[in-house]
């Protein structure tokens, strides 16, 4: 009987014990389990259980208020440009795109200069099967679209060139050959068209293999630019590290330490792009004397006779040549012009004083061998190549 009764208290127990599980809902189930479990002898000889206190809300922190942040300065805003402004027009790879928002920013209060931005990312004078470089040319130089050229490219030429049905090693002799005669090409139709150019470098790169290789392609861009009478800015050791070697870091324009470089190592940060068209403005000074820029180089005709002649804006030599129809200077490479001849003499000859074979060819230690030449001593097992 005894056993009777206790199995039946059992089933009262778990009748009471489990029912309210399956009343609640899936909310509060959590809840139940959570409470102290009651045993046989609390069921049968212990005080009613006593409610669970509600549960504790923690007091929700108001927001806490934002500190008022800096303002950025405002941008820099641009006048309105000129109908008859001076068209400046940077060709290139994505470094001339770089370049020509830097020179937007410098001359954005300038009305009489308007920056035209011509690069192409990706492109070069290798692919020319991707962007044709010279036929682009072709096309601006016959619209007129612009007045002065400034021209940085080079970073995606280290690869081979397909010409004439063959792949040529990258800065093999070949190579050279048909890379530069694309260059003069190029240079040939801005000397034609009496357009001014000034040709960048290229600045050191991280990795040192592709440095090495687009400082010899920014080489054979020196000697292409001296030889089709371009002005020829070198700015590779204006971006190195005091120990004499690549850094992404370096003095802005304002002489406060900035990144000159982004993280690619290859491509110029804000501040090096606004630096690098600083460097540039002084070289524009020789052709262009808009309003707001003062003459980095002095005419020597001004006020005289000759100062309203047709004096076409010559390139790479700028000053010198300027000193030497005034007089200043005589050359020693030839016989100085009469002042009647320089009068009555309807055009300048554009043809190049140094051709570009012979300025690659020269031997060294011969005037114009510029620091490249060939050794006389050395021997050519195959002169052909060349």
């Amino acid at each position: 009987m005894v056993r009777i009764v206790l199995a039946v208290l059992m089933g009262l127990f778990v009748l009471v014990d489990v029912a309210p599980a399956f009343a609640q809902s899936p909310d509060t189930i959590v809840v139940a389990q959570a409470q102290k479990r009651r045993t046989l002898f609390d069921l049968l000889f212990g005080e009613e259980p006593a409610k669970p206190a509600p549960p504790v809300t923690q007091p929700q922190r108001a927001p806490r208020a934002k500190s008022p942040q800096a303002s950025a300065p405002p941008p820099r805003v641009g006048v309105e440009k000129a109908a008859d402004a001076t068209r400046l027009a940077v060709f290139g790879d994505s470094l001339a795109i770089d370049l020509s928002k830097a020179l937007e920013r410098l001359y954005a209060e300038d009305a009489n200069l308007v920056v035209i931005n011509q690069g192409i990312s990706s492109s070069g004078f290798v692919r020319d099967d991707f962007y044709d470089w010279n036929a682009a040319l072709a096309e601006e130089i016959a619209a007129d679209s612009f007045d002065l050229a400034v021209v940085i490219i080079g970073i995606n030429d280290r690869q081979e060139i397909q010409a004439d049905g063959q792949t040529l090693e990258t800065l093999s002799a070949a190579w050279t050959s048909v890379y530069q005669a694309r260059l003069a090409n190029f240079l040939d139709q801005m000397r034609a068209a009496r357009k001014p150019v000034i040709w960048v470098g290229l600045p050191p790169m991280a990795k040192t293999q592709y440095s090495a290789a687009i400082s010899q392609i920014a080489n054979i861009q020196r000697l292409a630019s001296f030889s089709g009478g371009a002005e020829y800015l070198d700015i590779y050791e204006r971006f190195l590290g005091e120990d004499g070697k690549f850094s992404s870091y370096g003095p802005d324009v304002n002489g406060q330490n900035a990144q000159m470089r982004k993280d690619d190592g290859i491509h110029f940060a804000t501040a090096g792009s606004d630096k690098l068209a600083f460097y540039l403005s002084q070289t524009i000074r020789t052709f262009y004397r808009g309003g707001g820029v003062l003459n980095a180089v002095a005419d020597p005709l001004v006020g005289t006779d000759a100062a309203a002649m047709l004096r076409p804006p010559f390139q790479g030599l700028g000053q010198t040549r300027l000193l030497e129809i005034a007089g200043a200077v005589i050359p020693i490479s030839r016989v100085p012009v009469r002042a009647d001849d320089l009068l009555l003499s309807t055009r300048v000859p554009v043809s190049p004083a140094f051709p570009l074979e012979a300025l690659v060819s020269a031997p060294v230690g011969r005037a114009d061998a510029f620091g490249v030449g060939q050794d006389p001593t050395q021997v050519t097992e195959n002169p052909g190549e060349r």
